[in-house]
């Protein structure tokens, strides 16, 4: 089957209705483990949002990445609460993955939205994560609020299968930026390589350092179905398509401080997750995540370690 294919299927799912959804779980063979854990016990305490209609919570599809935290020591509970009314309370570290969408724009009202950026210029450690559409729409308006621009599509690349195309990206070597979450506390920790899984491109603040930098031809689109235009646009070099643009110079992950706090933003969510998908029509199973990706769940604990303050 052309890679291009499963790909589309994985991303359509992944937007899918419920009835579809229930095919697409936690990968329940995921174990993680931590070589050498940050924090004995008691370390900081992580919330995960979970009161915006969040596709990836705490006992939902970030279970694998609770386990691993929870694995490096730190405590993770889930978030119940609007930010403006005590969702922030006796957080160390708030991760807001894949909001939904309310009455098609913003999943944050603007007191939340103020109530994050006082926390975070404060002292407040932010990882936010917003994939594909329509998760880039729901987060776009925090995002901005930082100085991070979303995409708000679905990223493609060229890849050597018959659609010419991929939406699965890997970072490695060049792509990889120069900074303490790639470096980690030893070599041991240094990132190789990480699989980002479809996913929106990023357009970073200044002084802001690209974690992921998406390659020269990199286009966006406003459906999945668009990626016969990406190709047509990589072919050819530009694209008279307006659902189709550019996302060369851009990003998937990107790292920043902001006041006296510090501030992750990814554009792909299953990066750091563990998923199967079980296919109806009987074809094996797919894995994404860090279940398939080893490098991904170094690069997750060493976001938290940068975080945190234990990377300078």
């Amino acid at each position: 089957m052309r890679r291009f294919a499963l790909a589309l299927g994985l991303m359509v799912l992944a937007a899918a209705a419920p009835a579809l959804a229930q095919q697409q779980m936690t990968d329940p063979d995921f174990r993680p483990t931590v070589a050498r854990p940050a924090f004995a016990a008691d370390g900081p305490v992580v919330t995960i949002d979970g009161a915006h209609d969040n596709f990836h919570t705490v006992d939902g599809r970030y279970a694998p990445f609770v386990a691993l935290l929870r694995a490096d020591g730190y405590q993770v509970r889930g978030g119940t609460a609007p930010f403006d009314a005590g969702g922030l309370d006796g957080t160390d570290v708030l991760v807001i993955a894949n909001a939904g969408l309310t009455d098609g724009g913003s999943a944050f009202t603007a007191s939340e939205i103020e109530a994050v950026e006082a926390w975070v210029r404060g002292g407040g450690r932010l990882l936010l994560i917003a994939d594909h559409a329509p998760f880039g729409v729901a987060a776009a308006d925090l995002a901005a609020r930082f100085g991070v621009g979303m995409g708000k599509g679905w990223t493609f690349e060229p890849a050597d299968n018959d659609d010419g195309v991929t939406s699965r990206l890997t970072y490695a070597g060049e792509r990889l930026g120069d900074h303490a979450i790639m470096r980690g506390r030893d070599a041991d920790e240094a990132i190789a390589s990480i699989t980002a899984f479809t996913g929106q491109s990023l357009i970073a603040p200044e002084g802001a350092s690209a974690l992921m930098r998406l390659g020269p031809q990199a286009w966006e689109a406003a459906t999945p179905q668009d990626a016969t235009a990406v190709a047509e646009a990589i072919r050819s070099g530009a694209s008279d398509n307006p659902a189709v643009h550019s996302a060369a110079g851009r990003a998937q992950g990107i790292a920043f401080t902001y006041g006296e706090g510090r501030v992750v933003v990814l554009g792909e969510a299953g990066m750091l997750s563990a998923q199967v998908v079980r296919w109806p029509d009987g074809r094996p199973d797919t894995r994404f995540g860090m279940n398939v990706a080893p490098g991904n769940a170094q690069f997750g604990l060493n976001i938290m370690h940068w975080l945190t303050g234990l990377l300078p």
